[in-house]
């Protein structure tokens, strides 16, 4: 008779391993559901197994302890990843109530709003181009090549005043008359809460954007 049965080696190397399948964030369902593929696997193999050449108990335990480990190695895995997440969010605590510096939309409430643009460096001429929550282009200013920051004021070029919202900022580069680059504007942000998400920390804006972490390119004490 030939025994098609999978080999206990097959068996374990159906196992999750290190470098295959990583968990997801809940972590335990996965691992549930990975033990009941096991047995389900492992019962087969006892049901088809050739009579005259039946698995062996040594097998049988080597099986279960290969398992056993994996499962054992991936929660260890998930305890670090998490330790990981809650320290680095006790570190960025300090960032509650700082005015974090990325490219977001700016929540405009009356008061000026801090632009940092960002010009392609073969640009000839740029404009700071500003959107509002729809995306439509509310108000347009041409930038100095060498200016570091814009304050903007939430008018028009015209002195017409803008209604309080959220509104984004973009520097469209030109070169003649050929638009060569547009980039988003970073803006000055209050930080309001700190959390985590997926295994990132994320920083919630006053207004409601959110941002991960590791775009901020500054932070500042707010005025």
């Amino acid at each position: 008779m030939i025994d098609t049965s999978p080999s206990a080696n097959q068996i374990a190397s159906a196992a999750p391993t290190g470098s295959t399948a990583p968990p997801d964030d809940g972590g335990g369902p996965m691992i549930d559901s990975d033990f009941e593929t096991f047995l389900t696997m492992l019962t087969t193999q006892m049901r088809n197994q050739d009579p005259l050449n039946p698995m062996k108990s040594q097998d049988f335990a080597v099986q279960l302890a290969t398992f056993s480990g994996v499962e054992q190695q991936v929660r260890t895995n998930q305890l670090i990843e998490g330790l990981s997440t809650r320290m680095g969010l006790a570190d960025l605590a300090g960032w509650i109530g700082m005015e974090a510096r990325a490219a977001v939309p700016a929540q405009f409430d009356g008061d000026p709003v801090q632009v940092v643009p960002a010009t392609a460096p073969e640009a000839e001429a740029a404009d700071l181009v500003i959107r509002n929550a729809a995306g439509r282009e509310v108000d347009r200013r041409p930038l100095s090549m060498t200016q570091e920051s814009v304050t903007w004021q939430g008018v028009t070029a015209e002195g017409r005043p803008l209604p309080e919202g959220r509104y984004s900022f973009e520097v469209e580069s030109r070169r003649g008359d050929e638009i060569i680059d547009t980039r988003p504007a970073e803006i000055y942000a209050r930080v309001a809460e700190v959390r985590a998400d997926g295994g990132r920390a994320m920083l919630v804006l006053e207004g409601g954007g959110e941002i991960a972490s590791d775009a901020v390119s500054a932070v500042r004490r707010a005025d």
